[in-house]
């Protein structure tokens, strides 16, 4: 099961409002980025959303690793993870996180990169 594509975010005027309007939240491995959403930078077709909820990107790049296959799976396994951790979970506001893997990562096991995930998103408030 992958990310619903209402939990997904694009655009790149969206990536540069959470970089400098977000919160940070660091790692070893990743870097969090959290902020309450501007729906007026969204393109029309992603607005059309029911209720306040969260939308992730992941970001990892050719510094993580050269082979496309591998920083995909990466994507995959995080949005996986991220679908089933923040599905059930109801916001008050539209929230904007973006997680930026370090090359790090890579020295870590899926479980512990997923767990650092989690640390993470509880210390950014949204999960508990």
């Amino acid at each position: 099961m992958v990310l619903p594509k209402h939990m997904r975010l694009k655009g790149h005027r969206c990536f540069d409002f959470i970089y400098k309007q977000g919160s940070r939240f660091h790692s070893p491995s990743m870097v969090l980025r959290v902020v309450n959403a501007n729906t007026k930078l969204q393109s029309k077709e992603i607005k059309s959303n029911i209720s306040p909820s969260i939308k992730c990107a992941i970001s990892i790049s050719n510094k993580v690793s050269k082979k496309s296959v591998t920083r995909n799976k990466l994507r995959r396994l995080f949005h996986h993870h991220l679908s089933y951790r923040l599905s059930n979970i109801r916001f008050k506001n539209e929230i904007w996180a973006f997680i930026s893997l370090k090359s790090t990562c890579m020295k870590n096991s899926n479980s512990n990169l997923l767990k650092e995930c989690d640390k993470l998103l509880m210390k950014a408030g949204i999960t508990k």
